[in-house]
């Protein structure tokens, strides 16, 4: 396939929306720059999707990724928890709260999965289908496997942390994994984005535009 012919998705193809919620957004706890820039493109990408997934951040209080969980530290501070290193955000995402519901501007009705990460206290999840120790399972990999998708279209917040470690895991579970990158923004602090395009670019991720899908 070239880069530019266009993809009509299918049965075995699934639009996977990464945490689209209130706390990512302009005025949330961990606002994205620009996040509310994904709203239209997805609403979008979505009509032409007939499997869309959604994922979405629910941490309990005192989260081990907040740095208010650790004394004397600051959001975005780097320390190291069990399972490796790990980015120090601001309380975010807190199961219940306003801030951790999807958006209300996302027109999805027929999404047909939510699914939660970061409910485990001690872990992190960027990924939708791993956690940050990258051992424990979100049951994502098995769900999209019993259903038959094979192709996996990545989308949302934020393109450096949740989407690409979302896209490249589709992709080390066998998927063909896109990023849809104008659907998608990033919070891109010292030098996340540049990392996340290398890793997800050594993954066999493929990167595209919103316009390269088109209703079937």
């Amino acid at each position: 396939m070239t880069e530019q012919q266009q993809i009509r998705p299918g049965d075995a193809d699934v639009l996977v929306v990464v945490d689209v919620q209130y706390d990512f957004l302009p005025g949330g706890a961990l606002a994205v720059p620009d996040g509310d820039a994904v709203v239209a493109p997805i609403n979008r990408l979505a009509k032409a999707f007939r499997h869309v997934v959604l994922t979405q951040d629910w941490h309990p209080k005192g989260h081990a990724s907040f740095a208010s969980s650790h004394p004397g530290r600051k959001p975005f501070e780097a320390t190291e928890l069990a399972y490796g290193p790990q980015v120090l955000w601001p309380d975010h995402c807190i199961q219940g709260t306003p801030g951790a519901d999807l958006s209300r501007a996302l027109d999805i009705p027929h999404a047909q999965l939510v699914i939660r990460k970061g409910y485990n206290a001690d872990i992190d999840s960027y990924s939708g289908f791993k956690e940050a120790d990258r051992k424990t399972s979100t049951g994502l990999e098995g769900y999209l496997k019993e259903r038959g998708f094979r192709r996996v279209f990545c989308a949302g917040l934020a393109t450096d942390f949740c989407v690409a470690w979302t896209a490249i895991d589709a992709a080390g579970a066998g998927f063909e994994s896109y990023l849809i990158e104008d659907a998608s923004r990033a919070i891109d602090a010292g030098g996340s984005l540049a990392r996340a395009r290398r890793d997800w670019n050594a993954a066999g991720v493929r990167t595209i535009g919103s316009d390269r899908i088109r209703q079937a």
